[in-house]
């Protein structure tokens, strides 16, 4: 990326974030620290990196670009993900870089990143607790994932949907963990996830699926005007 620019008091000390700053992904890779409390807001799906090919975990947060379907009363996401709070921002070495073309950054009206003596203000301070929880987290991801696929665990999936008005959407270039599989384990495997923690992953993975039927009846809901 061009405009990356390696984070600095001295030159980005006026450098401000936009206070509401819309998400801009209706699909987020998140880690395994974060299943949890994803899956009480959205489904979880495994899908493919473009130029590599490897899997990594996402949320849902709507069923299409640029719909926000896990939204609160106050209009505040149900699910906040480590990728939205670190949105422009790049763990580079140790150093952060930034995005300097990015939307979320403002030179007047926002949240300061440094504080007049330089040291980073409460919102940069979030950020860089986001992403190194994305470092650790994004290896714990590979490893769960390389335990499913150690055991064929991953399955594609194939999500049609109607709506109240005659819309028809198909999810596609998904995938989750199948539930007959993991029943079919011999005991030695179904420990060893276990000691793993991925066990546990797994499950939260395919519990999370209920919350598809949930965001469209909200979606529905929402074009005929009833929400």
């Amino acid at each position: 990326m061009d405009s990356l620019e390696i984070l600095n008091p001295q030159i980005h000390g006026e450098l401000r974030l936009r206070r509401d700053f819309p998400l801009s992904n209706h699909f987020v890779r998140i880690v395994p620290s974060e299943f949890a409390a994803a899956a009480v807001a959205c489904p979880i799906f495994f899908s493919k990196h473009r130029e590599t090919g490897a899997f990594y975990p996402g949320a849902a947060l709507g069923l299409r670009p640029g719909e926000l379907l896990v939204d609160r009363p106050d209009g505040k996401a149900a699910f906040e993900s480590l990728e939205s709070v670190r949105e422009g921002f790049f763990a580079t070495d140790d150093n952060i870089s930034i995005d300097a073309a990015h939307s979320r950054f403002a030179a007047e009206d926002g949240h300061r990143l440094f504080e007049p003596d330089g040291a980073p203000a409460p919102a940069l301070r979030r950020i860089q607790s986001a992403l190194g929880a994305l470092v650790v987290g994004t290896q714990e991801a590979e490893q769960f994932i390389a335990a499913l696929l150690a055991h064929r665990l991953i399955e594609p999936l194939d999500i049609s949907l109607s709506f109240d008005d005659g819309e028809k959407l198909s999810l596609q270039g998904l995938f989750t963990v199948s539930l007959d599989r993991l029943q079919r384990l011999d005991d030695a495997s179904v420990l060893a996830l276990f000691r793993a923690g991925h066990l546990q992953l797994a499950y939260t993975m395919i519990g999370s699926l209920q919350q598809v039927g949930i965001l469209a009846r909200r979606r529905n809901d929402r074009l005929t005007g009833t929400l």
